[in-house]
């Protein structure tokens, strides 16, 4: 072979192998990235309050939104993105507002793509602020102060409903049952907790109840935690109202019925807005006794719904309670899974605009369409349930009611 067919050769094989590689460099950059991500993940920021006052209903919000994700994954992951996982960063709020945003810039620097949770109102006010400085989406868990929705924040959506909607349902339904009763009730106090979710329902209902034909005997509020309500029960027996409506969370709700039943206080009906514990299946079973004839107007899934049924025999299965921080997070994890779904993309701004246009309609819940205005999801409406036989029923509304009222209570 001549030294010119050598080089010939030499330069042949060099320039082709170049050529092999640029063709591959560039067959990888015209790739889809869908296609080079496909075991990516997307992460989710579940933050919930899982130590402090507030950790038992942190805890059961933080179980919802777990469970939601492992079934989403179960079920081949978000498909828009090649079968992506969503993973969880989890985040623990520590009951108070600091706690929570300090978590909310941790998951910002893990580069989370939206956030699922807060359950208090006080947490959520202020992680949703802290999540909108980097325009961050928050789906808000249970928070019901109607200034989570009402700042302007584009990054901060409510599935379930507010502070407005469930007092005005409320007292709507308490109406109908009073009515429907003869009107036995005519008098009222109102036992709140301190912080802006019992303070903020307290001024609603002083405002709206004498309009409903109810005179307001006392407002008494208290710090969480709170260890002893003898004091409290004793003015309660000294005012002698037809209804006494507890607002505060499970502890101190659980401790107020039991010092009541243990003083003998039986008003004629026990009626919660937002009852910390007035629809718990926990209460129900540990102090059957004192949760007896308890109604309240507060979030509840559909008793109607086959898949609301089967995610409540998988948490009890599992030696936990079904409450309502439970099914509202697993609820709110799967309208993120949508929105992932149609967005294509973990993009914030993006998954942002696709939480904002959602009309999902696969949850538990006893909704209407999903349609969200300035941060609030239209179709989202409370129920109200009567503890009975040692169980919890639906009474209102009627096309979700498994039960019917007892009214007054039973002496």
């Amino acid at each position: 072979m001549s030294s010119e067919n050598i080089c010939f050769s030499r330069r042949k094989f060099i320039t082709t192998t170049a050529l092999g590689t640029v063709a591959t460099a560039a067959s990888a950059v015209a790739m889809p990235a869908i296609l080079r991500a496909q075991n990516a993940s997307v992460k989710i920021g579940v933050l919930h309050p899982v130590s402090g006052a507030l950790s038992y209903s942190g805890t059961q919000g933080r179980l919802g939104a777990m469970m939601a994700i492992e079934d989403i994954n179960k079920a081949g992951g978000i498909k828009a993105l090649g079968g992506a996982k969503i993973e969880a960063v989890t985040g623990d709020a520590q009951s108070t507002p600091a706690g929570g945003a300090a978590e909310v810039e941790r998951m910002n620097s893990a580069g989370v793509s939206c956030i699922v949770g807060g359950y208090a109102s006080a947490i959520c006010l202020a992680t949703t602020q802290a999540a909108a400085r980097y325009g961050l989406p928050y789906v808000v868990d249970v928070g019901v102060a109607d200034d989570i929705v009402k700042r302007g924040l584009k990054n901060t959506f409510r599935f379930g409903p507010g502070f407005g909607v469930i007092a005005h349902t409320a007292l709507e339904n308490l109406v109908k049952l009073n009515d429907a009763a003869g009107r036995p009730a005519k008098t009222v106090m109102i036992i709140h907790e301190d912080s802006l979710f019992g303070s903020g329902l307290a001024k609603l209902l002083n405002a709206q109840l004498p309009t409903k034909g109810f005179q307001v005997l006392e407002t008494i509020s208290h710090p969480t935690p709170t260890r002893d309500f003898n004091n409290v029960v004793l003015k309660i027996k000294a005012n002698n109202p037809d209804l006494v409506i507890p607002a505060n969370y499970y502890n101190e709700y659980v401790l107020l019925a039991r010092t009541m039943r243990q003083q003998q206080v039986r008003p004629k009906g026990i009626y919660s807005v937002l009852g910390g514990a007035a629809s718990s299946y926990k209460f129900v079973k540990e102090f059957p006794e004192a949760a007896d004839g308890i109604m309240d107007c507060n979030h509840w899934f559909n008793p109607l719904n086959p898949k609301a049924q089967e995610l409540k025999k998988r948490v009890e299965a599992q030696g936990q309670f079904y409450t309502y921080e439970v099914y509202m997070n697993y609820s709110c994890i799967g309208l993120v899974a949508d929105a992932l779904e149609r967005a294509g993309t973990p993009d914030r701004a993006t998954l942002t605009e696709a939480i904002a246009s959602s009309t999902w309609s696969g949850h538990v819940m006893p909704y209407g369409p999903t349609k969200f205005v300035d941060g609030q999801n239209q179709g989202a409406a409370p129920c109200n349930t009567q503890v009975q036989d040692n169980d919890i029923k639906v009474i209102l509304p009627p096309q979700f009611a498994d039960g019917k009222a007892i009214f007054p209570m039973k002496a």
